[in-house]
Parts: C-alpha cells; structure tokens; sequence
C-alpha cells in the first residue's frame, strides 16, 4: 500500500487517515507455509477494507514462563520467512527484538522492529533499533502509565530516528491479570506518534500456577471496539487458524477465520466516529 512505511507514518495518524491500520499475524513463526497461509488472508481481507496493513510474527520468543517452553524454529529460518512473507504478500513486516545485539541483522529482514513491553525502559535496546533507521514500535510496559512513554520516545528520537509507534497492552493488575486504561492511548497520542492498541495481549493472563499463561479472547472484540470508539490509530491482533494447537499464546488469540466479522464492526465503529 506504500513504498515506505517510515514515510507513511503520518497517514497511520488517525488525524490523517480515514481508517486505522492492522499489525496482525501469528506470536511466533511456526513455518513457512502457515506464515504465508495466514498473511495471505489478512492481506486479502484488509484490502477488501482499506485497511493498512502490516504482518507480525516473532522470529524468536525470548519471554517465556518456563525453561520447556516453545522459543521458535531458528533465528535465521524465521527471519527469513518474515522476509519471504514480505516480498511475495507485498506488506510490510514486524518482528521484536530483545538485546541491542540484535537489531542490525534483524533490521535486513523486516521493516519494523518491536520493543517488547518488559524492556521499553532498556537504553542501549532502545538507541541499537533507533540507529538501524527503521520504524520502531514500543509496546508500554504494564508497570507505566502513557506519560512515562514520553522518554522511551524520546530516546528513539534524540538518536535521530522520528520513525516511532507506541502500542499500549494493558497494565499490571494484581499478580495474574491485566486491565486497560483507555486514557494511555490519548495520553500517547500527544507525543506525536500512532499509538495502537494491542488488543490479545491486554487479555493475557500472566502467572498461572502451571507456567502457561492463560486469557480472555472472548473479550477481544470488546477491547477493539472500545480501542477504535476512543480513537486509536492501529490495532494489533495475534491470530491463528487453530488457535488451541499454536506454539505460543493461543490462550489469547483470536482464530483466523474470525478476523474478517471482526474488521467489519471496527471499520462500521471507526466510520461512525468520523
């Protein structure tokens, strides 16, 4: 849909756009064929919807529960998949990343690198993806409130990248659980930047007992319907075709062949705020 998604930036702005954009697509890659399987579909839905879209899949889960946890199939297997999925589906790409080490060579395979909830205080993580020049998405940490966001931004910034999304998923409630406050997105909204709303991973519920962490994905058009009714600029949905049988988080995604009912109510919500 653009030939740069750091120069198309401002149109993700909902002051700018008429719709919102989409960073859809599986936790973590499993393979090439369901990448493609899956991206291929999102990518024929958000076109039916003027949607913008951008793929998402961890090329390597690096926060996990327990040691026995699944992690990926190989950092450079899944990189290039990511790659793979971009040339021939035609969209962009989003992968995260976890040490400052990282983020040159995973800067060659996709177009936006994430900063995970847990590390977006991380300096050295924080300037090590500004200075690839690619477009940064920083998830706010569910111990921060939207104005603390500030800094994280402005680290990016000060390093002379302005190519910056903020993705808000919830804070911490109590031990096992997590609510969303939807002040943070217009709080993060003042920074300048499109701000998304993680939609799945606010309605994880981390810390279980058995190391697995549970959700709520019956919430899911819940919590897009209101992130859309409030004004976000983007929404971000992990989505499987069998969600029960995924590698990773499939307590809280939403199957594949939900998607489509569920980008029609938003695109109905969002054109009714117009």
């Amino acid at each position: 849909m653009f030939d740069s998604l750091a120069n198309a930036l401002p149109h993700f702005r909902n002051t700018n756009s008429g719709q919102f954009f989409l960073m859809a697509g599986p936790c973590v890659i499993e393979g090439e064929d369901m990448a493609l399987r899956i991206a291929e579909r999102v990518r024929q839905l958000t076109d039916k919807l003027q949607i913008p879209y951008i793929f998402k899949g961890s090329y390597r889960k690096a926060n996990r529960s327990r040691l026995d946890s699944y992690t990926g199939i190989g950092d450079e297997t899944a990189l290039r998949i990511l790659q793979k999925v971009g040339r021939e589906i035609g969209v962009p790409t989003v992968t995260d990343i976890h040490e400052s080490g990282e983020a040159a060579l995973v800067a060659e395979y996709v177009d936006v690198l994430q900063i995970p909830a847990f590390l977006c205080r991380q300096t050295d993580l924080l300037l090590a993806a500004a200075k690839t020049g690619k477009v940064v998405n920083i998830k706010k940490g569910q111990f921060l409130s939207g104005e603390a966001m500030q800094f994280a931004v402005d680290k990016v910034r000060q390093s002379g990248n302005e190519h910056v999304i903020l993705t808000d998923r919830g804070n911490s409630f109590g031990y096992a659980d997590l609510v969303v406050d939807f002040r943070n997105l217009p709080v993060m909204q003042r920074f300048d930047v499109p701000v998304v709303m993680d939609v799945t991973h606010s309605l994880q519920q981390p810390n279980q007992a058995s190391g697995v962490t549970g959700g709520q994905p019956a919430l899911i058009e819940t919590i897009a319907k209101a992130a859309i009714a409030v004004g976000a600029d983007g929404l971000f949905i992990e989505t499987h075709p069998t969600p029960a049988t995924a590698k990773s988080d499939g307590a809280n995604m939403l199957p594949l062949d939900q998607l489509e009912a569920l980008l029609v109510k938003l695109t109905r919500v969002r054109e009714a705020i117009r």
